[in-house]
């Protein structure tokens, strides 16, 4: 699987694959952690001006997209649970989705940002269960909880050398 930096003119593309993984969420019991706007437009497109929005390639296809980049995340400064495994600058991944067509996108994204950066945090909500069992394989450790900026709490997972 190729994992490269999102193109702008593949909005749509994203967007349309966003609007498939909340349908799955829905279905597999969380239809609250992204309702039915989250990512938002604005946040995708800041994502990619940025440089931090990647997608996912097989085939030619997209098939899956992330947000990575390395650096403070606000949300995670002050856990309300729980600890972070160590202090030392860390990479974030967020908005992960799969376009549900091909396995291991989850596991694809994770390796590769861990060849970027070997210190990674992540987060999910209670109820996104395919995501909580993907990152635990991936080998992350739950280490507490957090709170999002809209106020509701989120697990919260790092991965780190051993």
């Amino acid at each position: 699987m190729e994992i490269r930096k999102t193109l702008p003119e593949e909005l749509a593309e994203l967007e349309a694959l966003y609007a498939s993984a909340r349908a799955f969420m829905a279905r597999s019991g969380n239809p609250t952690q992204w309702g039915r706007t989250e990512p938002p437009t604005a946040t995708l497109k800041e994502d990619i001006a940025k440089g931090q929005s990647y997608v996912c390639v097989e085939g030619g296809e997209i098939v899956g997209t992330f947000c990575f980049f390395v650096g403070e995340e606000p949300t995670y400064l002050h856990p309300i649970a729980g600890a972070w495994l160590n202090d030392a600058p860390y990479g974030v991944i967020h908005r992960v989705a799969s376009a549900g067509t091909v396995k291991g996108v989850t596991a694809a994204c994770v390796d590769w940002c861990w060849r970027q950066w070997p210190n990674l945090r992540i987060d999910t909500h209670d109820d996104n269960a395919p995501m909580q069992r993907a990152i635990l394989r991936c080998g992350f450790t739950e280490v507490g909880r957090i709170r999002v900026a809209d106020g509701s709490e989120r697990r919260a997972y790092h991965k780190v050398e051993r």
